[in-house]
């Protein structure tokens, strides 16, 4: 119970509203509190068993004075109206009880509201921030769609099955003291007969809903499943379509899907059972209560509208009572949801500035690769790297696929951190650097353009503030892309849909050059930029490439080898070792592994 009640710990961020709130349920329950005692002058009015009080009380120095002082008041309106007149204006007090009452109810919902509603979004927002935060090794173990899950399905059950016992955190307290304070005044024993009652049934609902919550966190991780499968078969609709595997996919979900129905069916019973079984107990204990009650009335030591009264007030304890089962039932049941979202808001980013990090704003000399090993788990993926890329020079990295040569140029804005050795940045490790600096050094072009459902202008100016159009336009003409631009429809303001849907693969990566060159990085990443266009697509990319990288530091990662013979060293990477290096012409000579891949894409 440690994490909720470290959920309920947000609510003094919301000080003034649950001050608010807690006012006008003190106010409710006054007026419920007298809603509850005026029915015994109301009672022994319409019975005719109280005396008339014609001598009013000389002072309140206690509950019965008021008693006494309230009853002189309606033996004055008999005497001089008549009992049809008290009773009327009895009738007339308790609709004025109950409309301040309910007015003061309202009040204490309109002012939770805020509360619940801002908890929540302060809980999606920590996820949202955590999520972007984290590095990315955290998302390679983890499905999308499980993620997508837990920012929306995990959240809303927070909110449905935590925060709604919020209200009756802050209500049900009050309503049961000032209940059960009535009863005390009315019948000490009967009270105590009632709260041994209360307690036996409280136990028994505890025992039923002992395992909710372990149901809830398999119906959780079943429906973040069906997330994930949905997320993943729209993703790839082209590719399931193309192979004709409809029918498969549709079987994976089934699978999945009849689990969750399993467990939600399962969840439902337990849940379901509350009702019934509270109301039963309910009615058992009423049932006692009369019988044990009539018994005191007829021994004189409770009239008959003291009891009626008390059955009232005993029922003002039942529903707040009735309250709490279904409150605990809730938080079981939104447990598992507020586990899951934790797991991400407390998992710990191991990539983060170190303490007083050092500021970055030019490439002054270079960089310097010194004994670098990286593992992904237990396998090592590069082992003992060592090069210099000094300034305004073109470094080349090519091989085989799962040489290395991607988690390489990963390492330098550190998405990973290396796990031996060092990587310098005009002399400084970089990771005694401030991180938005270190990163704000490169721009980075990868072969999957990443583009967002927005207008073109958006997607070149992602994430700058205050930029001129000019220069937008401009690095829009280096990257080629100002006359495709031109012609869609609305030019720079055309939406370009999901992920850049409505370009082709070559305007898309221009837009992605475009965006890296308005930055105006000293380095630039370019990690296989131009492998998944066609030649023209190539040509016109290429050609923006050239213009882009002219006077900068820039690392590329190349298959088509055509495109990098300029290149001031050429990196080989095979099994994350670099197994030769040198020019073009010099690797060319040598007739290793480099002069290999030229032969093969030559044929």
């Amino acid at each position: 119970m440690k994490v909720f009640w470290e959920l309920l710990g947000n609510i003094r961020n919301y000080k003034l509203y649950v001050g608010l709130n807690i006012l006008s349920n003190i106010l409710m329950v006054i007026f419920s509190v007298l809603s509850i005692s005026v029915f015994i002058p109301f009672l022994e009015i319409l019975l005719e068993q109280q005396q008339l009080v014609t001598e009013k009380p000389e002072g309140i120095s206690g509950l019965d004075d008021v008693v006494q002082t309230f009853y002189y008041f309606l033996s004055q309106i008999i005497i001089k109206h008549g009992t049809s007149k008290a009773l009327a204006a009895m009738c007339f007090s308790m609709v004025g009880i109950y409309f301040f009452k309910n007015l003061f109810k309202y009040f204490s919902l309109f002012f939770m509201a805020p509360v619940r509603n801002g908890i929540v979004r302060d809980i999606r927002r920590k996820l949202y921030d955590k999520t972007l935060e984290l590095p990315l090794a955290f998302f390679s173990e983890q499905k999308k769609g499980d993620l997508i899950s837990r920012v929306s399905v995990d959240v809303q059950e927070i909110q449905w099955s935590i925060l709604s016992v919020l209200e009756v955190i802050f209500r049900a307290p009050l309503m049961v003291i000032g209940s059960l304070f009535m009863m005390i005044w009315l019948s000490k024993s009967l009270t105590l007969f009632v709260l041994v009652l209360l307690v036996f049934t409280i136990i028994v609902m505890g025992l039923i809903s002992r395992t909710l919550r372990s149901q809830s966190n398999l119906v959780q991780k079943n429906l973040s499943g069906i997330i994930a499968q949905l997320e993943e078969s729209l993703g790839g609709l082209k590719v399931v379509k193309a192979f004709g595997a409809e029918q498969y996919q549709k079987d994976k979900f089934s699978t999945v899907n009849e689990g969750y129905q399993e467990q939600l069916t399962k969840l439902f019973w337990r849940r379901d059972l509350s009702s019934p079984l509270s109301e039963f107990l309910g009615i058992s204990i009423v049932a006692i209560l009369i019988w044990y009650g009539f018994m005191e009335v007829q021994k004189s030591s409770l009239t008959i509208p003291a009891f009626l009264t008390f059955l009232y007030a005993f029922y003002s304890v039942i529903e707040p009572a009735k309250s709490f089962s279904t409150a605990y039932y809730n938080i079981q049941k939104g447990m598992a949801a507020l586990t899951r979202v934790n797991l991400i808001i407390d998992e710990q980013n191991s990539i983060h500035d170190v303490e007083n990090p050092k500021e970055i704003k030019e490439l002054t000399e270079g960089i310097n690769f010194q004994n670098v090993s990286f593992a992904y788990e237990e396998k090592m993926v590069l082992k003992n790297i060592n090069l210099e890329v000094p300034k305004g020079k073109i470094l080349a990295l090519v091989g085989s696929s799962g040489g290395g040569k991607s988690t390489l140029v990963d390492l330098l804005p550190r998405f990973y951190d290396v796990s031996n050795g060092a990587i310098k940045i005009d002399g400084i490790d970089i990771r005694n650097l401030k991180l938005q600096n270190l990163r704000g050094l490169f721009g980075i072009v990868t072969q999957e353009a990443v583009l967002f459902n927005d207008s073109i202008y958006n997607n070149i100016v992602f994430g700058l503030k205050n930029v001129d159009e000019k220069s937008v336009i401009k690095a829009a003409k280096i990257a080629n892309a100002h006359e495709f631009i031109e012609r869609t429809p609305k030019a720079y303001e055309t939406n370009i849909g999901d992920r850049g849907i409505k370009l082709s693969g070559g305007q898309r990566q221009r837009l992605t050059i475009a965006r890296a060159i308005l930055r105006d990085p000293p380095i630039l990443i370019l990690d296989e930029a131009t492998s998944a266009l066609d030649s023209e697509s190539e040509q016109l990319v290429q050609e923006a490439i050239e213009n882009v990288m002219k006077n900068r530091t820039a690392i590329v990662i190349a298959h088509r080898l055509s495109t990098i013979q300029h290149a001031d060293e050429i990196l080989v990477m095979k099994d994350g070792e670099i197994i030769e290096r040198g020019k073009h012409k010099e690797l060319l000579l040598e007739g290793g592994e480099y002069k290999k891949l030229v032969k093969m894409q030559a044929f």
